[in-house]
């Protein structure tokens, strides 16, 4: 049956290879169980138990619709930056229900949907600056940094000075640090599932020494009705919400394309001049962020963690299906994912931080007119604490910047299409 469905053989690979790969992507990715939750009900103070369930079995759906639409072997699951997007910044600092919020990631979805169908999205790829796509990974890293290092009470809010260094022997503080050297550590020594068990430690050893409560390991799944269809469509559609809709678009747009044509190209999955199924992958991407949204959860994504069962040897969806099985029998892990304190997903946080920040390299930094938009949206990200002023910032510049000095034609009309309705934005919306 697998042989049949998922080509097993004119992908030259096995059963037995693809789910040991299957497994490998599941536990690279699967801290994503632990960490979601925690920024959802931390900041947006969503239901925690609601939206580990809703993790889970979005991240299910999402690979289980990768697996048999595309049969291609990447995971998918909430995506990190949008997350914390969701939390921190629509919900936490503008001031939005999460329910309006689950509604503008619906919007985002179908928007999504339909850019792919009608091919609309390969034109914005296409037309956004290599530099500033890249700078735009790397300030979402930046602001993902600040967020863990503030949960872990390592950066605090300062009079003097916006922020400062915190009390660096406090509990938390020491937790987050040893967290952090456990998961690169590992990581550097290719053990894997580094990231998994760096939470799993310092979880563990701060029940032993009495900073947390351990509630047990194994349960049947807990309800998902705090969540469960409660987006409020109708909310996402107030004028303000514009530009929030067009963050979650575009960097749904950039994550997931980029993430996908990266490992397809290491599974070789995609060749010069011959039909590959990136099209039937894109839809069904776009396609769990609708659902995930119903469930009660941020954007789902496809997962660049995905390229540690493609070096597994994954080239089919079989590794797909696995993962997602994997997904739906962490459901029963619910106890356990409640024991989790922010601390210990902290270090996980700021390690994805420091491995988003390589995209810096890809900045075209021996030309101004590339280097300073991209520069602009990185660091204004983590300072204003909203990746949504970074896009602004970024792609307004580029285009003033390469408009004053000449450079018209290298403003594609995607580019100065988002500038524009950044400038209403400000202009007309400010709040």
């Amino acid at each position: 049956m697998f042989e049949k469905y998922f080509q097993l053989g004119a992908h030259q690979t096995t059963a037995r290879t693809e789910i040991l790969a299957g497994i490998t992507t599941f536990l690279t990715m699967s801290y994503i169980i632990f960490v979601n939750p925690n920024i959802l009900h931390g900041a947006a103070h969503m239901d925690h138990d609601a939206v580990f369930v809703a993790t889970c079995i979005a991240a299910a759906v999402g690979t289980l619709i990768m697996a048999f639409v595309a049969n291609w072997p990447i995971g998918m699951a909430p995506g990190m930056g949008l997350n914390a997007f969701f939390a921190y910044t629509v919900v936490g600092a503008m001031g939005y229900s999460w329910q309006q919020a689950l509604g503008a990631v619906f919007i985002s979805g179908a928007v999504f949907v339909i850019l792919t169908v009608t091919g609309i999205r390969s034109w914005l790829i296409a037309g956004i600056p290599r530099s500033l796509r890249s700078a735009i990974a790397a300030g979402i890293g930046l602001f993902l940094a600040i967020i863990a290092l503030s949960s872990a009470g390592i950066v605090v809010a300062n009079q003097a000075t916006k922020v400062s260094l915190g009390n660096l022997t406090s509990a938390p503080a020491l937790f987050a640090i040893l967290g952090f050297f456990i998961i690169a550590g590992l990581d550097a020594l290719k053990v894997r599932g580094a990231i998994l068990i760096g939470i799993l430690v310092i979880t563990v050893l701060s029940m032993v020494t009495g900073f947390n409560t351990f509630h047990g390991i194994f349960s049947a799944p807990p309800s998902i009705a705090p969540t469960f269809f409660h987006l409020d469509i109708m909310g996402a559609l107030h004028t303000g919400f514009l530009h929030v809709i067009l963050v979650f678009v575009l960097v749904e747009v950039f994550d997931a394309t980029g993430t996908m044509i990266g490992v397809a190209k290491r599974a070789n999955l995609i060749q010069e001049g011959k039909p590959n199924r990136l099209g039937r992958a894109l839809l069904a991407d776009s396609t769990a962020i609708v659902v995930g949204s119903f469930l009660g959860t941020s954007s789902t994504t496809a997962y660049i963690e995905s390229a540690s069962g493609v070096q597994a040897g994954g080239r089919t969806g079989l590794t797909a299906l696995t993962i997602g099985i994997l997904f739906l029998l962490s459901l029963f892990f619910a106890p356990l994912a409640g024991s989790v304190p922010a601390y210990a997903t902290a270090p996980a946080l700021l390690y994805v931080a420091g491995l988003m920040l390589r995209e810096l390299t890809e900045v075209e930094w021996g030309d101004i007119t590339e280097a300073t938009p991209a520069a602009l949206a990185a660091i204004i990200m983590p300072f204003t604490y909203s990746i949504a002023n970074g896009l602004a910032f970024g792609f307004i510049s580029y285009v003033v910047i390469k408009a004053v000095t000449g450079k018209v034609r290298d403003i594609h009309m995607a580019t100065l299409l988002v500038a524009v309705m950044f400038v209403i934005k400000y202009a007309f919306f400010p709040g």
